[in-house]
């Protein structure tokens, strides 16, 4: 076969080859198309819930809240709803915090400063009713560490709160003894320890006296709202469920 007869052939192959080069970018060109849609499909992340604190504003001095209910920024261990505690008994059913509302006022404002430098309250005991007094007496019948439940302690009244601190991450600040350590290295006017736990103590204190909270010597965790002072003493009880 001559030059002159392969010339229209080759004319032809070329032809049908551009057609299947065209056609194979097209395919290619849906699928790419096609891939890319499924990439760029939009997949909507669930809706968080956010929780709404009650406000205080209106509620009565003297009605019992539960901090909770009111702010996110507290700490709890509640030990006097566990077996870790001095009396080494359970003597609340569940572990909630109460407290009056003016109490309760205070401590939002309180907290309000530490969290500006850092920290948090964190709870160890709040309200608590005078039949749980009555069992605490019962387990440990001495004044120097239970309150006589006749007449009461400001605990059960809701003005008192045994606390400490801790940083924003969950840190105890250490002051030095642990909750409820009845010897003088818990008492306020005992120098003689390192420097940090002084400091530590001293902003617990200052702050909590800065609004209206007043301490007992001998304890570093405990403070009284010197408005709750002349409260009557309460019996009133959380609903565990």
């Amino acid at each position: 076969m001559t030059s002159k007869h392969l010339l229209p052939i080759l004319l032809i192959c070329i032809t049908i080859a551009c057609k299947d080069s065209k056609t194979t970018a097209v395919t290619n060109t849906i699928t790419k198309d096609t891939t890319l849609v499924k990439k760029d499909t939009v997949v909507v992340p669930p809706v968080k819930t956010e929780i709404k604190y009650k406000s205080l504003i209106g509620i009565a001095d003297t009605t019992f809240v539960r901090i909770a209910d009111f702010s996110g920024d507290f700490a709890y261990d509640l030990r006097y709803a566990t077996t870790n505690n001095f009396l080494k008994e359970k003597v609340y059913d569940c572990p909630e915090c109460y407290t009056r509302a003016k109490t309760a006022k205070a401590l939002l404002a309180a907290n309000s400063d530490f969290i500006k430098l850092g920290y948090r309250i964190k709870f160890f005991d709040c309200y608590r009713p005078n039949s749980v007094q009555y069992k605490m007496w019962k387990i440990v019948p001495n004044p120097q560490y239970v309150a006589n439940p006749k007449k009461g302690s400001i605990h059960n009244k809701g003005g008192a709160v045994d606390i400490t601190l801790e940083t924003l991450d969950g840190i105890e600040v250490d002051m030095g003894t642990d909750f409820d350590f009845f010897g003088k290295k818990a008492y306020h006017d005992n120098t003689n320890l390192p420097e940090e736990i002084l400091a530590n103590r001293k902003l617990l204190k200052e702050t909590m006296e800065k609004h209206g909270f007043w301490s007992i010597r001998t304890e570093w965790w405990h403070y009284n709202l010197s408005a709750m002072s002349n409260a009557k003493v309460a019996n009133f009880k959380w609903d565990c469920k």
